[in-house]
């Protein structure tokens, strides 16, 4: 199969749990595609990965006892027809295997080695054909130290639809966990792919098409998807032609006292890079000439209460709010988010107005729900999020990011965005993005700041929360990517404008 034929890489936006891999396997065999066609089809995608992966020296296919281990049987026979140098251990007896894995083992003509780490050798690749993405049981005994050994011996490691040990939902490592150069998966991504820690696990992903039809995802309906244009480029607000600035939106951000204003002016020049048309910072009194000497695009106006505030909000073309960056923990912001909500604006609450709710979160979450703009959303970190949501926190291995997040949105009536390398946002309505762009210097002072911004940037023009948010964070990484190692959070500002090129570049829209 040519390679162009066999993958698409990062082939569909739609994220599959095993459950709906499954579901998607059986779709296709009712609609007439035998399961060892598709068995044959992952074995090849398997070979040919391998192939570009080394394309000299040995190969060793450790195979488990179910599928996973049967496109790994069809791998080495594919492999060795190639003339390449092909040996395989199996964690079972031959006879053993059961269904489309027994069939593929019989076109193995060769012996099978024992399921030793002394087996292993020194080839140039390992195959990991071992467990599928369905593992649910902590791996030990001889699968543990097989694991083990695969990772001690150096040789380049590819991965079968997910690294043995990774469970394909949850993400998390199940006892120990192979540490693949590159993983094949099928038909789409699942979670794992995505979300820390599998994802540390997989190395570079390709996605094979194996032969199902994307049309068994209308039946499937799957709720999660990987955050890029291809999910969200529909809602990407685009000028028009006869706009103008209060056309694109008013973004209002409220400023801390004069020792904190810095995280306000980082969210209010995201707003204004984001495309809103006009952005004011509402400033305590004592900082407002701070304030001012910083801004030059960015509006100041003096807001010391929640009283004046709501005067400000008198002025319906403020139609969106950022309240938290450098706001204060206390009653005085709390006070805040609860006349933004009764005014009924668009919102996006961070850092010290996540805090300022930790006593009593439900408040929050009642004056959401009871708001009529339901454009709400939450942006925490890990140590902000378990102030609001104590029972969802990340003390359990089992439990996913995103099965956290989803359970923070249905019950907070918000859009949440919890941040982090794998950073997972949910409505909810359960629809859900993970993002996988974020590089690893922006983890820096500021960033989330910037984020906050930019979202409500996007909120102002009229894109909805969900999508604002997804797009937010795919740009927030973007930009990171654009400026680079040494990042500091003002650097993000000054390089979306080339994400936004970027953006257009992907949309086919000309500027």
């Amino acid at each position: 199969m040519p390679a162009e034929e066999a993958f698409v890489q990062g082939s569909g936006m739609e994220v599959l749990t095993n459950a709906e891999m499954q579901r998607a396997d059986q779709l296709s065999i009712a609609a007439g595609t035998p399961g060892f066609k598709l068995m044959l089809s992952a074995g090849q995608a398997v070979a040919e990965a391998a192939h570009a992966l080394v394309e000299e020296g040995p190969i060793l296919i450790v195979a488990g006892p179910g599928n996973n281990g049967g496109d790994g049987f069809v791998a080495a026979a594919e492999l060795a027809a190639q003339g390449r140098e092909v040996s395989v251990i199996l964690m079972c007896e031959r006879d053993q295997l059961q269904g489309d894995a027994a069939s593929a083992a019989r076109g193995w003509k060769h012996p099978v080695l024992p399921f030793n780490p002394q087996a292993i050798g020194k080839p140039a690749l390992i195959i990991d054909a071992l467990f599928g993405a369905g593992l649910s049981r902590s791996v030990d005994g001889e699968a543990r130290a097989m694991i083990e050994a695969i990772n001690a011996n150096g040789a380049l490691v590819l991965a079968v639809d997910l690294p043995s040990g990774i469970n394909g939902t949850s993400a998390a490592v199940l006892g120990a966990a192979v540490n693949a150069a590159e993983t094949v998966t099928f038909f789409r991504k699942k979670p794992a792919h995505l979300l820390l820690p599998g994802r540390m696990h997989c190395g570079r992903v390709r996605v094979a098409d194996i032969g199902i039809d994307a049309q068994v995802l209308d039946e499937i309906r799957p709720q999660t998807f990987e955050n890029d244009p291809d999910f969200w480029g529909a809602a990407f607000p685009v000028p028009r032609i006869d706009g103008h600035k209060y056309a694109r939106g008013h973004v209002l951000a409220v400023s801390g006292d004069a020792v904190a204003t810095g995280a306000a002016r980082l969210a209010a020049r995201g707003a204004l890079r984001a495309g809103a048309g006009l952005v004011t910072l509402a400033s305590p009194r004592d900082a407002l000439a701070i304030n001012a000497a910083a801004l030059t695009a960015v509006m100041v106006r003096p807001v010391d209460t929640a009283i004046e505030f709501g005067e400000l909000l008198g002025d319906k073309r403020y139609n969106t709010c950022i309240i938290g960056p450098g706001t204060g923990v206390g009653d005085r912001t709390c006070d805040f988010v609860h006349t933004a909500l009764t005014a009924q604006r668009h919102l996006v609450l961070d850092a010290d107005a996540l805090t300022s709710f930790a006593a009593n979160p439900e408040r929050l979450f009642e004056a959401i729900k009871s708001s009529q703009d339901s454009a709400v959303v939450l942006t925490p970190h890990e140590g902000e999020f378990p102030r609001l949501f104590s029972d969802l926190s990340n003390k359990h291995p089992g439990r996913s990011k995103l099965e956290r997040v989803r359970a923070a949105a249905e019950r907070s009536g918000a859009v949440v965005l919890l941040k982090g390398p794998d950073t997972t946002i949910a409505a909810p309505d359960g629809r859900a993005t993970v993002a996988a762009n974020a590089p690893p210097w922006l983890a820096t002072a500021g960033a989330g700041d910037v984020l906050s911004g930019v979202i409500a940037g996007l909120l102002a023009q009229g894109v909805p929360a969900f999508e604002a948010a997804s797009i937010g964070v795919w740009m927030h990484g973007e930009a990171a990517s654009e400026a680079g190692p040494g990042l500091i959070a003002e650097d993000l500002t000054e390089t979306l404008p080339a994400v936004h090129r970027r953006i257009y570049n992907a949309l086919g829209i000309e500027y």
